[in-house]
């Protein structure tokens, strides 16, 4: 069965989110551990975790993704920032521990004039502080559109990473399909070939979630810019081929369109009408 979902708000606890995926028909979401702009979170309720765990247990949830606020950035050149970005990722890993076994995903962060090399030390360092072989969580890098200093625009910068994580069963890649194609790899026209690139310089292995968008921009533009499913430049066909690849067919599968809670139901209907039996 596709594991299929959207983004949710967190504000009113995970109990809530697992109700309001059941009700749109998913079995998947993703949430922001904390304010994505900011660096506020709410203080954890343990009871409503616990409730969370068996509800979703009783309605055969699949993984879910936690998002690292966008304001995270592990290899900046400010020291206070890296700092930050040390304590809300181990605060968010501790959390999680409360809802265990599931993905914590995030921007691997822009080197701002440092040079990848440089950025991709302070990330490295980062996760070797932080994740522990104890831990219920996978981290995730997630690829990237290139636009600024950004790393992880290309699967070699991810590969660079993965190679120096001690934990290595603890770390993976969630692919999110607009940043690819913005990125420059063709998953319209040359499927096959961006996930046999994958495989060679990452591994499959190492693929455990999928951001399924549509995109504003044509191809290797850079920009990331989100788009409803089957409006963009990547278009429907691509997408229903993508959604059916054997490395994505039983990975969670979370959609980050611009939408609402309606919206998404459509949209999760109608890609379920797409998936090959």
């Amino acid at each position: 069965m596709l594991t299929l979902g959207c983004h949710l708000s967190a504000s009113k606890g995970f109990l809530h989110m697992g109700e309001e995926a059941v009700s749109i028909g998913a079995n998947t979401f993703q949430f922001f551990t904390r304010n994505p702009r900011g660096f506020k979170v709410k203080d954890l309720d343990v009871k409503d975790c616990e409730a969370f765990v068996e509800y979703w247990k009783e309605h055969n949830g699949g993984k879910i993704i936690a998002h690292a606020p966008y304001t995270l950035n592990a290899c900046s050149a400010d020291e206070r920032t890296r700092e930050l970005a040390h304590m809300i990722m181990s605060d968010d890993l501790a959390r999680l521990e409360h809802v265990p076994g599931n993905y914590y995903n995030f921007h691997p962060g822009s080197h701002v004039k440092q040079g990848v090399e440089v950025g991709i030390d302070y990330i490295v360092k980062l996760l070797n502080e932080i994740i522990t072989p104890e831990q219920k969580t996978t981290v995730l890098l997630e690829t990237m559109a290139g636009k600024g200093s950004e790393i992880g625009r290309t699967f070699e910068e991810l590969r660079a990473i993965i190679d120096r994580v001690e934990c290595k069963e603890k770390i993976g890649v969630c692919l999110d399909t607009c940043h690819i194609f913005d990125g420059g790899y063709d998953i319209v026209n040359n499927l096959d070939g961006v996930f046999e690139e994958f495989d060679n310089v990452i591994g499959l292995d190492k693929l455990y979630a999928v951001h399924l968008n549509d995109s504003k921009n044509p191809l290797g533009n850079h920009k990331d810019r989100h788009e409803l499913i089957g409006k963009g430049n990547i278009g429907i066909d691509a997408i229903a081929a993508f959604i059916n690849y054997s490395a994505v067919r039983n990975l969670p599968i979370v959609l980050e369109t611009p939408n609402d809670l309606p919206g998404y139901k459509q949209e999760i209907a109608m890609l379920r009408t797409m998936r090959n039996a």
